[in-house]
């Protein structure tokens, strides 16, 4: 009895290893995929799950702003999905605005307060392999005179929006300010391509070409970045 068990129990063994070590895969492909199609999981979530959607929604947009390290997750395209989903009927508009403003808001003082923690620390090393003090101090001079600008534009931006709120806690831009632009910006990215969505969302030939529109918000904002910091740093060497 006890050999005849033994390559069953070792089968099992083999393919809980093999599970073990696609999950790290199935995980991006899971996130690739709700990426490029977050229209059909989040309909999929609201018939199942019903208001826990906005739970859901808050995290997301909390989590991309808040935490530098969480650039991918999906923010335009989500906003501008959730205004289709309100455009339809299942979802409330004036909710799920409010809470993702809110999210967004409390999402980049996190960020900013992270850079602001950190900065003193790093700027106790004048000069090392991780700092650079003419770096911080060109960094601080920016965001003194254009940070306001950057955290507005930044919302629209995916990746930059995760690095600019952090960086301008390391750069230690006053609060205040940083609060008057991040509450415009928030507003500005929220209430934009939320209510797009709503307008637009539902139309036939939206509807038809939404991931080339996923694909367009996620490469067109990256590549204007691309092309404006390479400019920037050709007239810096310049």
């Amino acid at each position: 009895m006890v050999l005849t068990h033994v390559p069953t129990l070792r089968g099992a063994r083999v393919r809980g290893e093999q599970r073990c070590h696609n999950r790290p895969m199935d995980l991006v492909a899971f996130l690739f995929d709700f990426i490029l199609h977050v229209d059909r999981h989040l309909e999929v979530f609201v018939q199942t799950y019903g208001a826990w959607v906005y739970a859901l929604l808050f995290l997301v947009v909390f989590v991309e702003t808040g935490l530098v390290v969480m650039p991918f997750l999906p923010g335009d395209s989500l906003l501008f999905v959730v205004g289709a989903l309100c455009g339809a009927g299942l979802m409330d508009l004036r909710l799920a605005m409010g809470l993702l403003f809110l999210a967004a808001v409390l999402g980049d003082q996190l960020n900013y307060s992270i850079g602001r923690f950190f900065g003193p620390k790093v700027f106790r090393w004048e000069q090392s392999r991780f700092f650079n003090r003419r770096a911080f101090d060109q960094a601080h001079r920016f965001y003194e005179r254009y940070g306001g600008i950057t955290i507005v534009l930044a919302r629209f931006m995916p990746f930059i929006r995760t690095f600019a709120p952090f960086v301008a806690g390391v750069a230690e831009m006053t609060r205040s300010r940083f609060t008057l632009y991040n509450l415009i910006g928030a507003g500005l990215w929220v209430g934009g391509l939320t209510l797009a969505g709503d307008l637009f969302g539902n139309l036939e030939w939206v509807r038809e070409n939404l991931s080339t529109i996923i694909w367009a918000m996620i490469l067109v904002p990256g590549v204007l970045a691309l092309v404006g910091g390479w400019r920037s740093s050709r007239r810096a060497n310049a």
